[in-house]
Parts: structure tokens; C-alpha cells; sequence
């Protein structure tokens, strides 16, 4: 591309409108779209100069309420400040390896390769030898040139440069040092989790989801089977949520570290009748320990106040979520005026030890028909909801797994005590026109007459 503005075929690309593409003949579609992504490449590769460039002649941002470039970037355009981060990293590097750079601004090779060839240029093997340097860039960037080139083909030419130059010392897939874990707020709510282990980590993380993986019985989700990217994020949702439960955690802010759930006792105790749209939400946070508060006894609440719970990292939650979290937590009552705290009430437990052993005996594990998960991996479900004055006593609560708990709340399942004293499920129309009530799964077989 010339550097001093676009050339023709450029300039075409970026005068189509949606229409003009929704109407081009196929084979025209085709190259077209492959254009636009040549010219993509060469817009990111001029963007990550450009970047680099405002950082190095130290352009003073503060006078314009901004603290540094990617904060300024990500301010104005569609960027998160992480990704503008990732720009202005790769645009310092490429600075400093200019082979490298030249074959960005080309576009023979892609920034994320880019960056894979720059943190090894800069952070080389222990046991190579200073000479040995540009050859080895030369490698990677004839690696990272093929059209076929693809992140773990580049991955794996560096680790097989990484062995070939191995001293006494440990080789990079026991060096702890090179660790990095990223945890990431999303536009939508979420958290994307990225990470680099070394080999012993790694194992302790492979170990520790393994018993936490294993497929589910089909019965589990009428709609879907279980993938194995969605049981490991539960495994790996399970290991948090015994670790915070354990008590081993450090004090953080005077008190072991928990999940804090603020909520207006009002919304909490409104019922799914009225509000059935919630149903259709998706649920962003999971976890056991929540604190709510209190109703404003005053009668103040702001619009943005209501209809919604919120945790202090990740913010807003559906009501329904806060609902199933409210069912087996600790409680904390906080009574506020217009916003202003008034009185902490005490700490209570909805569901106590006592009734968990209870619980557990009586059920065994996740009662939901088909699951049978073990009761470590299990919470008390209120049946008549807790917040909607619902005792808790064993009458009113079930045993189930984290995921058939989301379901409860979630869907058009539904559960009562039947008159054995045992919980019965009632299946949606969907999944059994005649709703037929379904025995708890350690009742099934002989006990379900």
C-alpha cells in the first residue's frame, strides 16, 4: 500500500456499500472478500505504526483527560482499552526488531505472528548465543511467511528452536517465569480467560478439572449434550467456588474473599410470575455466597436501581440469577436510605450445615432425574423460594448440581415434595406433552412406584 494514501483498488474496496456486496455475482464475492481482508491486514499494520509512533514522540494526552495512549485509543475507537494495549506492545517491539517490522508493514506475515516472533527475539532461549539470533528470526518469519501459516505452526517452530538451544537450565516449558494468566472484562459482561502455564502448572490444572469433566447422561439437557469446552469452564467454576468456600483463601479487606451479590430485597422477592421474561437470560455469574440488601424503607429507588442485582467486578445480573444465588448463601441485610447505608444487619446462612448433612442423605447428590452428581458438587434449592417467604426446611429444599440448579431457575422444569417426602420433577410440554412427574434420580427404578 502507498504509505501516502490508498491506491485504487483500496479506494474501491472502501467505497462498497453493504448493498453493492449483497449484489455482486459470486465469483467477484469472492476475490472481493478476499481483498477487503488483504486490505484489513495492511490497515492493522499501519494502525500498529501509527500507534507506536504517538507513543514515541510523547504526545500529551493528560492535557486531553487521558493517562496514556491506549487509554486515548481505546476512548476513540470501538477498542477496548486490553486490545489498544496489545497494539501500542506490538507497535513498541516492532521498533525495536526491524527485520520483523518490515515484513509486518508488507503484510507477509500477521501481528499476532508478529508478536510471537518478537517476544522470542526479545526474551531468547538461555542457551542461545547472540549469533545465533538472526538466523533464528530469519526461521520464524520464513515460517509465519507461509500462506498456510497458522499460530500453533508458529508456536511450534519456536519450541522446537527452544530445545535445540537448551542449557542446564530449565527449557522455557518448566519456566514458571514465562507464566501468564489474563482475565478480561467483555463488552457483554463476561470474562475471557487467557493464559500461558508452565508444564507443572499446567499438569496441576489438567488434574484438577479431570474429575470434574466427565460427560453427563444425555438426560442432563434435553436440547443439547454437554460439550467439553462447557464442562471444563463448570469444572473450572467448581474449583473456584470450593476454594472460596474452603476458608484457606487470604484475607482480603479484613475477611476472607467471597462472592458479593448487591441486590434490592424488593426485586429479590418479586415473583417469576410477574416477571417471566427472565427466563430468557443467560446467566453471567455463578457462585454461592451472596450478600443482599435490604428494602429502602423509604420508598427512594432510582430507576437504574431497580429490576437488577450487581457484583462489584462484572456488574449487572438478572434478577433470576440473584434469585438462585439467594438459595443456599449468606445473607447479609443492609438497610439504606436514597443510597446510603443505615444499618448492617447479621450474617445468616439460608441453608445451615445441619440441613446440608440432611439434605445429603435423603438425596444423595443432584436430584434431578438422570444427574446423580455427588453432593460435593451440589447446592440446597429452595422449592417455594426463600425470598418469597419459603422456609427452609427439608420440605422445601432439593439437592441439585450447580447446572440443574440454573436449570430450575431457568426454565419451565419445576419440583415439589411429593408425599413420600421426596422431590418429584415435572418436565416442561416441551420435553413430555402429558408432564408426567419424574422420581428424584436416586428414587428411580423400584422406589418410584
Amino acid at each position: 500500500m502507498n504509505p501516502g494514501g490508498l491506491n485504487t483498488t483500496a479506494a474501491a474496496l472502501i467505497e462498497l456499500s453493504h448493498g453493492d456486496v449483497r449484489g455482486l455475482a459470486e465469483l467477484d464475492l469472492v476475490r472481493t472478500t478476499v481483498d477487503l481482508s488483504r486490505l484489513i491486514e495492511q490497515l492493522e499494520a499501519l494502525r500498529v505504526t501509527a500507534v507506536a509512533e504517538i507513543n514515541e514522540r510523547a504526545v500529551s494526552f493528560d492535557t486531553l483527560g487521558f493517562r496514556s495512549v491506549k487509554q486515548w485509543l481505546a476512548a476513540n475507537t470501538l477498542l477496548e482499552v486490553p486490545a489498544a494495549a496489545r497494539i501500542l506492545a506490538l507497535g513498541k517491539a516492532l521498533r525495536r526488531e526491524p527485520e520483523i517490522a518490515e515484513a509486518h508493514e508488507r503484510g507477509q506475515v500477521s501481528s499476532e505472528h508478529a508478536g510471537l516472533i518478537t517476544k522470542f527475539c526479545e526474551k531468547p532461549p538461555r542457551g542461545m548465543p547472540f549469533e545465533a539470533l538472526p538466523s533464528c528470526r530469519q526461521v520464524l518469519l520464513d515460517c509465519a511467511a507461509n500462506p498456510a501459516a497458522t499460530t500453533m505452526s508458529v508456536r511450534t517452530c519456536i519450541s522446537r528452536l527452544e530445545r535445540i538451544f537448551e542449557s542446564d537450565e530449565l527449557p522455557p516449558s518448566e519456566d514458571a517465569d514465562r507464566n501468564e494468566f489474563h482475565a478480561s472484562k467483555t463488552l457483554n459482561g463476561r470474562v475471557a480467560v487467557k493464559g500461558d502455564l508452565d508444564a507443572v502448572t499446567g499438569e496441576m490444572l489438567l488434574t484438577a478439572l479431570s474429575a470434574l469433566t466427565k460427560p453427563r447422561n444425555p438426560n442432563d439437557d434435553p436440547a443439547a449434550t454437554r460439550t467439553p469446552g462447557q464442562r471444563r469452564a463448570e469444572a473450572f467454576a467448581e474449583i473456584l467456588r470450593r476454594y472460596l468456600d474452603s476458608g484457606e483463601a487470604p484475607i482480603e479487606g479484613g475477611e476472607r474473599p467471597h462472592l458479593s451479590l448487591h441486590v434490592n430485597a424488593r426485586d429479590l422477592a418479586r415473583t417469576d410470575h410477574d416477571h417471566d421474561h427472565d427466563h430468557d437470560h443467560h446467566e453471567q455469574w455463578t457462585a454461592r455466597d451472596a450478600d443482599a440488601d435490604a428494602p429502602d424503607l423509604f420508598g427512594g429507588r432510582k430507576f437504574h436501581e431497580r429490576d437488577v442485582a450487581r457484583v462489584p467486578h462484572l456488574g449487572p445480573l438478572t434478577i433470576a440469577t440473584a434469585r438462585r444465588l439467594a438459595c443456599d448463601c449468606h445473607l447479609t441485610p443492609v438497610v439504606m436510605d436514597d443510597g446510603v447505608p443505615l444499618n448492617l444487619g447479621r450474617t445468616t446462612r439460608t441453608v445451615s450445615k445441619k440441613q446440608r448433612r440432611a439434605l445429603i442423605a435423603r438425596d444423595h447428590g443432584c436430584a434431578f432425574p438422570g444427574c446423580g452428581a455427588p453432593p460435593a458438587h451440589c447446592e440446597g434449592h429452595h422449592i417455594h423460594h426463600w425470598a418469597d417467604g419459603g422456609p427452609t426446611d427439608l420440605d422445601n429444599l432439593v439437592l441439585l448440581c450447580r447446572y440443574h440448579h440454573r436449570l430450575l431457575h431457568h426454565s419451565h422444569w419445576e419440583v415439589q415434595i411429593g408425599a413420600d417426602h421426596h422431590p418429584w420433577f415435572t418436565p416442561p410440554s416441551l420435553v413430555d406433552p402429558y408432564k408426567k412427574p419424574m422420581p428424584a434420580h436416586n428414587r428411580a427404578g423400584p422406589h418410584a412406584a
